[in-house]
């Protein structure tokens, strides 16, 4: 109600507030009937929609205005300020959004607008789209397909048994321990039979048909298409070692990797994680607050030190050592037994339960088959669309035109992946949108998050501005005065500055 908590200290918006409280570039939280409302001043134009992020209830106020875009702070998700939709992932949902009045020198929100619905031209648009892949990539194009107006045929194929989960989170708070199971799945059932979508659990592609324009399944069925997604993502190296077959010897990609990794850790005392990786740390760090003995065995001097160089690498090293994580770095197993893990260079480790966490690879095998261009990745352009007229590629899988590092990428970033989906959805409705958003990620280890914006794969310099300990700072990534990465933490205006002004192809020192 609008007496609570959350809103009794916050203005009434439909009662009116003077114009003078509003400044161009404010912004102003209130309520109206109890729901929490963010006024945004943009020149003349003022605008009243939600106040908190649908992906995880980030506080828009503490966000970034970009043209008619607000950006989450925490995870830099985009709503547009007129409709209140949410036009780049993380969010899926929209924001309520309210119309705004000047009334006697007083700025009132009135009532709450409907969610705008697309209707496309009927006959311009292809009738069948099938979509293989069940991640992050299928289910944004899925979704924005039909949010966009397509009303055709759509069957989105994942070889995975669980339905489209928040995969992030299996490493981070379901896999600690403190999300319950219900929050992961992305939708359930009820959402892809209402929005028509052909949802096939547990089924595998087995060979696409170019000129036939035909996907063929593992049990033989054959399914037309006039466009095709790929998004098969990335799947876990596995270490060529005595004992990695043994079943407590896991990695961690899908739903049920992570129930299983739950159900192990309920009674095993000690666990050893292979890989400083992004995903091992987040793991150590989740079994840590499952109360294990964790070791984490990397060949590297420093975690993470390839990606965010040395000084962020010793700062996450010092962090997981408070937290009691014992680190056997420049270091490789040799061997895995039921009990415990060999080192190359003598040490023996008990281990109840091992993660590798060592990275993924694309699985690309399907496009590899079907001949399109492959580039370590599947090759696709500025509109993701690859060598085969028709047939798209978004997620872990594409490699594409970078047009902030001028070259071409891969990255297996969960925003990413969503973001490309959203694109090759537009796309493949005849659309002609690049894809030029900034590859975005976070992390987040036991209190610290970390946000990552741009792709260095190589460097020259690092500066730092700030305090690294105190989990202060921003870190800029360059390449002969370029930069070309930003990393910051507890400075999220920071990190969406850098975002924007990558996108704008401003240059940054």
């Amino acid at each position: 109600m609008a007496d609570n908590q959350e809103t009794s200290d916050k203005p009434d918006l439909a009662k009116g507030i003077a114009e003078a409280e509003l400044v161009d570039g404010g912004m102003l939280v209130g309520h109206v009937e109890g729901a929490s409302v963010l006024l945004v001043r943009r020149g003349e134009d003022i605008f009243a929609i939600g106040a908190e992020c649908t992906h995880y209830n980030g506080p828009l106020a503490e966000g970034l205005v970009v043209g008619d875009t607000i950006r989450c702070p925490w995870h830099h998700a985009r709503f547009d300020l007129r409709t209140g939709e949410a036009v780049a992932a993380p969010a899926l949902a929209p924001v309520g959004c309210w119309s705004v009045e000047r009334l006697n020198g007083k700025i009132v929100v009135g009532k709450k607008k409907p969610t705008p619905k697309h209707e496309l031209p009927a006959g311009s648009v292809p009738q069948r789209i099938v979509v293989i892949g069940g991640g992050a990539a299928g289910f944004a194009a899925a979704q924005r397909l039909r949010n966009l107006g397509y009303a055709g045929s759509l069957v989105m194929l994942s070889d995975d048994a669980d339905l489209p989960v928040d995969r992030p989170n299996l490493s981070k708070d379901f896999l600690a321990g403190s999300a319950p199971q219900d929050w992961m799945p992305l939708r359930g059932t009820a959402y892809y039979e209402k929005q028509n979508i052909d949802l096939r659990l547990a089924t595998k592609a087995a060979a696409i048909d170019v000129a036939a324009r035909e996907v063929r399944l593992a049990d033989g069925t054959v399914l037309a298409f006039d466009r095709l997604l790929l998004a098969t993502g990335a799947e876990p190296v596995r270490l060529p070692l005595p004992g990695a077959d043994l079943p407590h010897v896991l990695t961690l990609r899908s739903f049920a990797d992570c129930r299983t990794i739950i159900a192990q850790a309920e009674t095993a005392r000690s666990a050893v994680v292979m890989g400083a990786s992004f995903i091992g740390l987040e793991v150590a760090a989740a079994l840590r607050q499952r109360g294990l003995t964790v070791h984490v065995v990397a060949p590297d001097k420093r975690p993470m030190e390839r990606v965010l160089g040395p000084q962020i690498g010793d700062f996450v090293r010092a962090l997981h050592e408070k937290h009691g994580v014992v680190f056997h770095l420049e270091e490789t197993a040799s061997t895995i037994t039921a009990t415990e893990v060999r080192l190359a260079g003598g040490s023996t480790l008990a281990a109840d339960l091992v993660v590798l966490g060592v990275g993924v690879r694309p699985r690309t095998q399907l496009a590899e088959a079907a001949g399109l261009k492959i580039d370590r990745g599947v090759a696709v352009d500025a509109y993701l669309e690859t060598s085969a007229p028709g047939i798209f590629a978004a997620g872990d899988i594409a490699r594409w035109p970078d047009p902030h590092s001028g070259a071409a990428i891969r990255v297996e970033h969960w925003v990413v992946a969503e973001r490309q989906g959203q694109a090759a959805a537009e796309n493949m409705l005849g659309g002609r949108r690049k894809y030029t958003d900034a590859p975005f990620f976070w992390s987040r280890h036991y209190d610290m998050g970390l946000n990552y914006v741009g792709h260095a794969e190589a460097w020259d310099a690092i500066d730092v501005d700030g305090d690294i300990a105190a989990g202060d700072c921003t870190l800029r990534y360059k390449q002969e005065g370029r930069t070309l990465a930003v990393v910051t933490m507890g400075r999220d205006i920071e990190s969406l500055a850098a975002e924007a002004a990558m996108e704008a192809g401003v240059a940054t020192a």
